[in-house]
């Protein structure tokens, strides 16, 4: 028996292959055997459609000559991951001025076989331009970012980039791949191989960049000091307004560098994945821990105040105390999730978080309304640059909480 391999080969039987090889090569035990081994014409054209991240969708067109009568054409798959439940066969049209009808009649599957076998019948002669889709597996694509911020960190230069890698056993020449947005890419895929495209350059993008502390979120620099981790991040939004907004930003691996500006070259700031970022959304890029914003936050207050029976409201208030040694003034987000900080000072009910804003709250303009939400405050925390000695000012800000109708 032959072993088959990647879809390359076409078998046609009917009474003129029967003839062109004559009757010692039929196989005695089939009317119609598949006795004529030709190679299959190559592809004339292959697309790949990648926008579905559990499925790879590839199209290919051949030219197939066709006697008068009925055909048989074999695609077997041998070692390729093809999904044989999703293989779709169709003719598109004759090639050539000569009237031809070509229709497909039947589809079956040799025993014992990663084949099919299509019967296409022929009204005279010819050749049809015939079209071959299915899915296929281990031929996957990945994106990746290169990041370069300008010297003044106002603005950065975003490369897109989509990694393609084909462990599927089978190679394409030229072939037309599509990521579901954006440009086609018309590029050979060949064994085995891993290739990177660029698939979007974005110039000038503006960029914020932010000092968050969060104890839920990102937890203590110094606990027994009570100093909490202050990341810092890049912030870009995905709209037109910023340089963006043509399509989703997929999920991908960023490189982070920054300008060298009249010094030359780039430096490197480290790597983050920047997470699926629909139109309209924010992608969020770690730089690392600032080690010159210090933020020590203690529970200045923490009484529970009787109402009946045995409900009681929590009255909280946390206390920060934060120092900029910057050369710049720079503003902090202070964010607190009001259920880590119950299941601090009582423990977690698991129920939603009933609070009301005391009036010791500090912060000026109160809670961030846009990225507020019911049980997360976001506050901004106006910090001088460091005095000329290398000083900073101790700025002091209060959350003042009342948790309420806990038992």
């Amino acid at each position: 028996m032959r072993k088959w391999l990647a879809p390359k080969r076409l078998l046609l039987a009917g009474a003129v292959a029967a003839a062109t090889l004559g009757p010692n090569l039929l196989c005695p035990s089939q009317a119609q055997a598949r006795v004529k081994l030709i190679t299959l014409p190559v592809r004339e054209r292959v697309e790949i459609q990648l926008d579905n991240a559990a499925a790879t969708l590839v199209e290919e067109e051949r030219v197939v000559p066709l006697v008068k009568g009925e055909n048989q054409v074999d695609f077997s798959w041998a070692n390729t991951q093809i999904d044989q439940s999703t293989i779709v066969f169709r003719v598109v049209a004759p090639v050539g001025d000569k009237p031809l009808d070509v229709k497909v009649l039947s589809v079956s599957y040799p025993p014992n076989e990663a084949a099919l076998i299509w019967a296409v019948g022929a009204s005279d002669s010819g050749s049809a331009r015939v079209r071959i889709s299915y899915l296929l597996g281990n031929l996957t694509k990945s994106f990746n970012y290169r990041a370069v911020a300008s010297k003044d960190e106002k603005t950065l230069v975003l490369s897109e980039y989509m990694r393609l890698q084909n462990f599927a056993n089978e190679e394409f020449g030229s072939t037309n791949l599509f990521a579901g947005y954006g440009k086609t890419f018309l590029k050979p895929i060949g064994l085995n191989e891993t290739k990177e495209m660029l698939v979007q350059k974005f110039e000038k993008v503006p960029i914020k960049k932010t000092y968050t502390c969060n104890l839920a979120e990102y937890g203590w620099l110094d606990q027994p000091q009570q100093k909490l981790r202050v990341p810092m991040h890049y912030v870009l939004k995905n709209d037109k307004a910023n340089q963006l907004g043509a399509h989703p930003l997929p999920y991908g691996k960023a490189r982070i560098f920054i300008d060298g500006g009249g010094e030359g070259g780039t430096a490197f700031l480290g790597e983050d994945w920047g997470r699926f970022t629909p139109i309209d959304d924010e992608m969020k890029l770690y730089l690392g821990v600032a080690q010159d914003i210090v933020v020590k936050r203690t529970l200045e207050k923490n009484e529970r105040k009787h109402v009946s029976g045995n409900l009681f409201h929590q009255d909280v208030i946390v206390k920060y105390e934060i120092e900029n040694f910057k050369d710049q003034a720079v503003t902090l987000d202070v964010v607190e999730n009001l259920r880590h900080l119950r299941n601090e000072v009582r423990s977690d009910s698991g129920r939603d978080v009933e609070w009301e804003l005391g009036k010791e709250t500090t912060f000026e303009g109160g809670p961030d309304k846009e990225r507020s939400t019911f049980e997360q405050l976001t506050f901004h925390a106006s910090l001088p640059a460091r005095a000329k000695d290398g000083k900073a000012e101790k700025i002091t800000h209060k959350l003042h909480v009342l948790i309420k109708n806990e038992w």
